[in-house]
């Protein structure tokens, strides 16, 4: 398959931020009152938009998520947004995927504007021709509004052309649903059991497979 554009997840796929996360959404749930004995398993807060999750996970209201992801932000912008690493091998995958002349973009359900001070701080924004996230004000509400507004500013007509790579099943579910092919990695957030079930078209263990996954497709161009 001849991939032109290479879609990257954020969390758990370019950087491990689950201490940042955890920590905001902790901060948030005590603020709405949430007992510390049901603020167990946030790792699963870690992929879908947060809204969702505090709505999902923890059944608040829709007017109580709102404002659950209010404090979370707040805490995460002023305290623990840049709490958090790249995996290893990451730099030398951007640097010979953007020498290769691929498109690379970042497609996050994370803010927009958080998404870019992360990678600005962590000196890789200059990889992306597109960093693509939520809207503060008016949120994408799922991983296939993201992904399809990454391919429109893009001008990506033929979704074979691109490939999505996250770790969660919502990256996976995002890119099925405008026939995209996708990569389900392993070494983040999300389980083998979880990226089969929403049919990832490849799956890696490590960034160093995820190269030699890259290299091979392109090999057999």
């Amino acid at each position: 398959m001849n991939y032109k554009y290479i879609l990257f997840d954020l969390d758990g796929t370019l950087i491990n931020s689950k201490e940042g996360i955890i920590a905001a959404a902790k901060f948030a749930l005590n603020k709405m009152g949430i007992p510390e004995t049901q603020i167990v398993d946030l790792d699963r807060i870690i992929g879908p938009p947060l809204k969702f999750s505090f709505k999902k996970f923890f059944n608040l209201s829709e007017e109580f998520a709102n404002k659950a992801v209010e404090y979370y932000r707040e805490y995460y912008r002023d305290k623990s947004i840049l709490n958090c690493v790249m995996y290893e091998d990451i730099v030398p995958l951007l640097e010979m995927l953007k020498a290769d002349g691929y498109i690379l973009a970042i497609a996050t359900s994370k803010p927009t504007v958080f998404a870019k001070r992360i990678l600005d701080e962590l000196n890789i924004s200059r990889f992306f021709k597109l960093i693509e996230g939520a809207n503060l004000v008016d949120p994408h509400s799922d991983k296939f509004k993201i992904i399809t507004s990454v391919c429109q500013k893009l001008s990506i007509y033929d979704t074979n052309q691109a490939i999505m790579i996250g770790d969660r099943l919502y990256d996976i579910n995002g890119a099925n649903a405008i026939n995209m092919p996708s990569i389900g990695v392993l070494y983040g957030f999300g389980t083998l059991e979880e990226l089969q079930n929403a049919g990832a078209t490849y799956m890696v263990n490590s960034v160093h497979e995820l190269g030699q996954l890259l290299y091979s497709l392109k090999i057999d161009d």
